[in-house]
């Protein structure tokens, strides 16, 4: 019978097996590590790569922009303007003898200075009468229409959208209607429907901010009479506040019958006691340019609610915002100093 090895005699094959386990086990762990390392340093590239490409394929330079990083873009941009208006006034100043109030500027739709103020004259099919009547109050026509612009620096225009059945009587009325007075802005993109309202309200504070260089972005509704050389005094104060919400502020009920006139089909966003947040009558509101362009940059992602007044509002209300409670934009009477007033 054959004896077993003395445990000694067994020890070293055992050791230099342990060792060579012990050395697999670490090549191993190296190639792994080795092999993880490059996967995520691959991987980390290709998400470069492929952010880079989708920012370059879409324009839009960042995949995911906040509300501060919107405004503080906007306030970069606002002052690169403002140095390259400054070079130009310099100029004109030597030239004219004076420094002109308005920043010159000039862009595809209108020449000239800086304008005060653009406002949006809200008007709907069947409202020529109300228009005319505007136009023999305060908007003027023709030839003292640009005067008022030029030396006011106030653009005025009434703001429609298109027919359901576009290109029909009720478009073609506005076109003629148009031809003669020159003071429609027609948002082709836009029904003209009482349900569409708050769209039509974004697409027009887009559609200036992107057409016109202004200060400041207004509408008003063809029922209201406005004396603009009151408006411009008010205005004034404002002018080095970049980002100003003017209007007779208020909050209001809440109403989830569907049958109610202000019927509002996300009344149960606004909590149990069932009332909006502080925001601008509809009637006459007012806004700086800075938000004007807020609205246009992200128009895609705003949510439109039934009223125009309450869209707006719920827009600005998580910005930096200065809210402006201005008495005399209330406009259901007409008292001194009044700026508006309500026609019936």
């Amino acid at each position: 019978m054959q004896s077993r090895a003395p445990a000694g005699h067994r020890l070293p094959g055992v050791v230099f097996r342990s060792r060579i386990s012990a050395v697999m086990l670490a090549m191993f762990a190296t190639m792994a590590s080795v092999y993880v390392a490059g996967r995520l340093w691959q991987d980390s590239e290709n998400r470069v790569f492929l952010i880079t490409e989708i920012d370059r394929r879409t324009g839009q330079g960042q995949s995911a922009v906040t509300v501060d990083d919107n405004l503080k873009i906007l306030a970069c941009r606002d002052q690169h303007k403002k140095l390259s208006e400054l070079e130009i006034e310099v100029v004109g100043a030597k030239q004219k003898g004076f420094v002109a109030k308005h920043s010159s500027k000039s862009n595809g739709t209108h020449h000239g200075e800086r304008l005060l103020a653009v406002i949006g004259i809200f008007t709907g099919f069947g409202r020529r009468k109300s228009r005319d009547a505007i136009r023999k109050s305060w908007v003027q026509k023709g030839a003292a229409l640009k005067k008022m612009e030029k030396e006011k620096g106030i653009l005025l225009r009434f703001v429609i959208g298109r027919s359901t059945n576009q290109g029909d009587g009720l478009d073609r009325a506005i076109e003629d209607e148009n031809k003669l007075t020159n003071d429609f802005l027609i948002l082709d993109n836009q029904i003209e429907a009482p349900e569409e309202v708050a769209k039509k309200i974004k697409l027009f504070f887009s559609h200036a901010a992107d057409t016109w260089d202004a200060e400041f972005y207004a509408k008003v509704n063809d029922d209201i009479h406005v004396n603009l050389d009151s408006l411009t005094t008010m205005l004034s104060p404002h002018l080095d506040q970049p980002r100003v919400y003017i209007g007779c502020m208020k909050s209001g009920e809440v109403f989830s019958d569907s049958k109610h006139k202000w019927y509002e089909p996300d009344w149960w966003k606004f909590g149990d006691g069932k009332s909006y947040f502080r925001h601008a009558s509809g009637e006459f509101f007012i806004l700086s340019r800075a938000l004007a362009q807020f609205i246009s940059i992200n128009r895609s992602n705003l949510k439109a609610y039934a009223h125009d007044d309450i869209s707006v509002g719920s827009w600005l209300i998580g910005l930096d915002v200065k809210h402006i409670n201005e008495g005399k934009l209330c406009c259901s009477s007409w008292s001194t100093g009044a700026i508006c007033a309500t026609v019936l």
